[in-house]
């Protein structure tokens, strides 16, 4: 068996006051290092947290889900560790399948490993809009990048830190995702998706800044994947013209600026 890469687990959090303890007491058998990204929790989270063996990066203020792993990606960069895996913090994304993505992380041929909750036939039933928009989104990312993922959105990953260090992420917020497909895709990144549960803890989880009305919901998404679609498209005719100026060489993969 490969030794398993050195990986860490990060944890963005909102106010789970209510979940905190629990979901580290789950996962710190693992005996990986553990770091949580406190996006400006006003509840009883950042006390919690302190009381913990833990990395912990504390936004003052709410900067959105998107802030919360590019902070995570970047910690795991400075701290030299080889893979990442994301995993939120409301009891929806079981530990017990850590184990599966460190198998994945050692059969070392992806660059992304994605949990998908629809590949398990069981699991609580997924609200209508969410999986509805899921479900679309998840066919016109599929339908852009030639792909065939099941679930886009997902949080549950593991991420490969070199790989992900090549993404220019600038979106902060819940349309992050698509952004990520997109340059993952651009760059050439190797993803494979593993099952995962699904579970519901909370149906009236609410996503803020106006996502709340699914038909804004699906609108913003839309809209990122659109302006991420296009900016990759002027990014390879841009590579394209300056490559005609150079001698003839080996292709080389799309560079992010």
């Amino acid at each position: 068996m490969r030794p398993t890469p050195r990986t860490l687990i990060a944890i963005p959090v909102h106010n789970e006051a209510e979940h905190v303890d629990s979901v580290l007491a789950a996962v710190r058998p693992f005996g990986l290092d553990l770091l949580l990204v406190d996006d400006g929790s006003t509840d009883e989270t950042p006390r919690l947290i302190a009381r913990q063996p833990v990395h912990c990066i504390r936004h003052p203020i709410n900067q959105g889900y998107g802030q919360s792993l590019r902070d995570a990606f970047a910690f795991a960069a400075a701290h030299r560790y080889d893979w990442v895996i994301t995993m939120d913090c409301d009891e929806q994304h079981e530990p017990r399948f850590i184990p599966d993505f460190l198998r994945a992380i050692r059969d070392d041929d992806a660059d992304i490993v994605s949990g998908s909750r629809y590949l398990m036939p069981e699991g609580d039933a997924a609200p209508a809009d969410r999986r509805r928009i899921n479900r679309t989104i998840t066919a016109e990312l599929n339908e852009a990048l030639g792909w065939s993922l099941t679930d886009s959105f997902c949080g549950f990953k593991a991420h490969r830190t070199d790989a992900v260090a090549r993404l220019r992420l600038d979106v902060t917020g819940y349309d992050f995702p698509l952004q990520f497909w997109v340059q993952a895709a651009a760059l050439g990144l190797r993803v494979r998706e593993i099952p995962v549960s699904r579970v519901y803890v909370d149906l009236n989880r609410t996503f803020g800044n106006g996502l709340d009305d699914p038909s804004h919901r699906l609108a913003t998404y839309r809209a990122t994947l659109a302006r991420e679609l296009a900016r990759m498209d002027e990014l390879r005719r841009v590579d394209a013209l300056s490559r005609l100026d150079q001698p003839a060489q080996r292709p080389a993969s799309l560079r992010l600026a």
